[in-house]
This record gives C-alpha cells, sequence and structure tokens, in this order.
C-alpha cells in the first residue's frame, strides 16, 4: 500500500495530536487502514470463516467507537474462497491488486494459507493470524511476513496425546484426517505425540476436504478397534464420522482439534456429541473473568445480538485486537512494513489476560492449549482433565 511523504512540521503536528482527534484526510492519508480476508463463506467450512470474521469486525467496531488507530478507522473485506486453494489465490491477488489491502488477516485453513502466503509474501503484504496451526507457517520464524496468533497443531495432538495417555491410560490410539495438508499436519503432529509415549497408530483413515463421505473410513477405523480416535477435520464431516460411529455402538473416545469449529460440531451433533473432545487454543469465550473475553462478549452483541460467544469469533476478535496494537505501536506513520516488524519484534502483549509474544526466530504469539467437551446437554465447557463416559 502507497502512501504519501508528509512535509516534517506536518508529521510533528500529527505526532502531537490525541488519537481521537486525528484527521490523517487532512494530511493526505487515507481515512482508513484496509485489512483483506479471503475465507470460507460457503461450503462445509463456512462457520469457521463467518466466525472468524465476525470476531474481527466486532473488534474494528470496537476501535473504530473510540476513534480508530492514530485517527484512522479500521476496514474489513472478505473475499469467500469456499475452503479451496484456488479460490484463496483469486481472492488474495484481488484482495492485493484491487483492493490496495494494508495486510491479509483471519485466513482460514492449511491448505488455502499455503496456496495464498507465498502470493502476500511475493506482494510485500503481512500476513496475520490464519487460523491455521500449520507448522510451514511457523518453521523458525519464517515466513518472513507471518504473525501467528495460535498455537501449533503439534501442540494441540501433543496435548491430546498426554491426556488421552495420562487421564485416562488408553494406549490404543487411532486418527481420522482430511486428506490434505492441513489433516496431514495434524497427522504428523499425532505421530510425534504417541512417539515421545512410545506408541504408534493402531488405525489411520483419511476422507476427501469439503465432502462427508466417511462411511468407509469409519468402517476401517472400527475394524481396527481403537480406544480413542482422533479427528483432523472440519465439523461436518466430523459430525458425520461420529453419529455414525455411535450408530453402529463404536464408542472409543473422540478427541478433535481446534480447527474443527466448537460450537458448528457440538450443533451438528447434537445428543450424539455428549463425552466428545476439543482442544482450543484460544480462552473459553463464556468466562468474562478473563478482561480481554469480558471486552469480546461486549463487543460482540454491539455488532451481532443474536450470536452467542464462540471460539472461533473470539480467535477473529483476538487476531483483530492484536492488528490494532501493532497499528498503535507502529506509529501514526505505519507501513505494512513497519506494522510487520514491529509486531514480530514485540516480546509481550497483554491483550488482558491472553499473552502474546513474538521474538527472533518466533512468528508465534501464544502456546496455550485448553480442553473442553461436550456435554450430555449439547453444552461446551471447560474441563482439567479426560474421564471416561
Amino acid at each position: 500500500m502507497r502512501h504519501s511523504l508528509l512535509p516534517a512540521a506536518a508529521l510533528l503536528a500529527l505526532a502531537a495530536l490525541p488519537a481521537a482527534g486525528e484527521d490523517p484526510a487532512n494530511l493526505g492519508q487515507p481515512a482508513e487502514y484496509l485489512f483483506g480476508q479471503s475465507a470460507a463463506l460457503s461450503g462445509p467450512a463456512s462457520a469457521l470463516g463467518t466466525g472468524m470474521r465476525l470476531g474481527l469486525l466486532a473488534a474494528f467496531e470496537e476501535v473504530n467507537r473510540v476513534g480508530g488507530v492514530h485517527g484512522r478507522r479500521l476496514a474489513l473485506t472478505t473475499l469467500d474462497d469456499a475452503y479451496e486453494p484456488e479460490a484463496a489465490i483469486a481472492n488474495t491477488r484481488e484482495l492485493i491488486e484491487k483492493h490496495d489491502v494494508f495486510a491479509l488477516v483471519g485466513a482460514i485453513g492449511t491448505p488455502t494459507s499455503r496456496a495464498a502466503q507465498p502470493v502476500t509474501s511475493d506482494a510485500g503484504v503481512p500476513y496475520i493470524a490464519p487460523f491455521t496451526g500449520a507448522e510451514f507457517l511457523r518453521d523458525a520464524g519464517e515466513p518472513a511476513n507471518v504473525v501467528n496468533v495460535r498455537a501449533s497443531y503439534f501442540q494441540e495432538t501433543a496435548e491430546i496425546v498426554a491426556r488421552l495417555t495420562g487421564d485416562l491410560g488408553i494406549r490404543r490410539i487411532g486418527i481420522f484426517y482430511q486428506d490434505d495438508s492441513y489433516g496431514r499436519a495434524g497427522l504428523e503432529g499425532v505421530r510425534r505425540g504417541l512417539e515421545s509415549h512410545g506408541l504408534t497408530l493402531a488405525a489411520e483413515v483419511d476422507y476427501p476436504r469439503n465432502t462427508v463421505s466417511v462411511k468407509v473410513p469409519l468402517l476401517d477405523l472400527r475394524r481396527f478397534n481403537p480406544e480413542a480416535v482422533i479427528i483432523i477435520g472440519a465439523y461436518q464431516p466430523a459430525a458425520t464420522l461420529i453419529r455414525w460411529a455411535r450408530r453402529l455402538n463404536f464408542n472409543p473416545v473422540f478427541v478433535n482439534i481446534s480447527f474443527v469449529g466448537t460450537s458448528a460440531l457440538a450443533e451438528e451433533l447434537g445428543p450424539a456429541g455428549a463425552g466428545v473432545y476439543i482442544t482450543q487454543v484460544v480462552p473459553f469465550p463464556g468466562d468474562g473473568s478473563v478482561p480481554v473475553v469480558a471486552s469480546y462478549q461486549r463487543a460482540l452483541s454491539s455488532v451481532a445480538t443474536d450470536n452467542e460467544p464462540g471460539f472461533v469469533s473470539l480467535e477473529g476478535y483476538l487476531a483483530g485486537r492484536l492488528v490494532a496494537e501493532g497499528l498503535r505501536r507502529a506509529g501514526p506513520q505505519a507501513s505494512p512494513a513497519s506494522f510487520l516488524d514491529t509486531l514480530r519484534q514485540t516480546p509481550s502483549i497483554d491483550l488482558g489476560g491472553f499473552e502474546l509474544g513474538y521474538g527472533p526466530n518466533d512468528n508465534q504469539g501464544s502456546d496455550r492449549v485448553y480442553l473442553t467437551v461436550i456435554d450430555r446437554n449439547g453444552e461446551v465447557r471447560p474441563v482439567a482433565r479426560m474421564a471416561r463416559r
């Protein structure tokens, strides 16, 4: 994004003004910071895209109500990629070339991020808070234009294996994963987690992305009779698998990672969801004792009174808060490059009970992994450890 150069006197005047009183439009600056998002707004992963977008909008509106950042509003343009890599590439190019966005934020998924992130890198555009824990976005702090919020899939799967073996004494663990870069990232994480406990996979089956073709994989899983099944997938195929398993009286402990979309999974499962675990990478969205969660709840209600708090929209809100904090610290003349450098060199950012930290070779803000379970009433609640149904 190109910005006109300001004379020294104007820069001094701008720096002296309070944030709510600044008027960058009068100084030749755009009136807003425009961010772009390519996300699934349709298809089997649509709840993830709509949730992430909702959280971002809630955070941006919260910031805009108090005058924006250095007098400039935060705006978001979202394009639907239906969780397909080719569409994500086209959307990303459009956002950069046509809309001239300041940065990309809140992308949904591993295969889409793998396809789109290089486009942003080539254009010198920051890629902020993608909704994925894949390692290729975290490899010794590379790629250089990426800033992650959430813990990695390796951390989530390590926690799952530790819980299954430590809390429940389970040794026979299978996996059901999406046959793409997302599923394979989870598969590698599970294998590493098992290896650290001297175990190997008892069963390994996959399914095609953006389908609910799970019956044959389910029968393969049942043949190996695992005590637990780790699911690396989206909410619709995960729910379909679990519902069919219940009908067949096949009842291992089912555990999902955060990308599944917790609220959507619980809704899809209904009564069949009792005892299904999900790891999370953000605090419980109903816990108003955490200051940033209380802020999120208020911000959400101001933009969508009919939406319940959820993990995905909370993650979007945290991403939006991070964006605002990065812009604030980068100063009134922030460019995409200086904004990115500011974030990646900030060792501690406390958003209000949820701390992020970055540094050399570390572009991931949080390492926290939380555990939740769906209870007999279909409600999701936080738990300290796993227990038998």
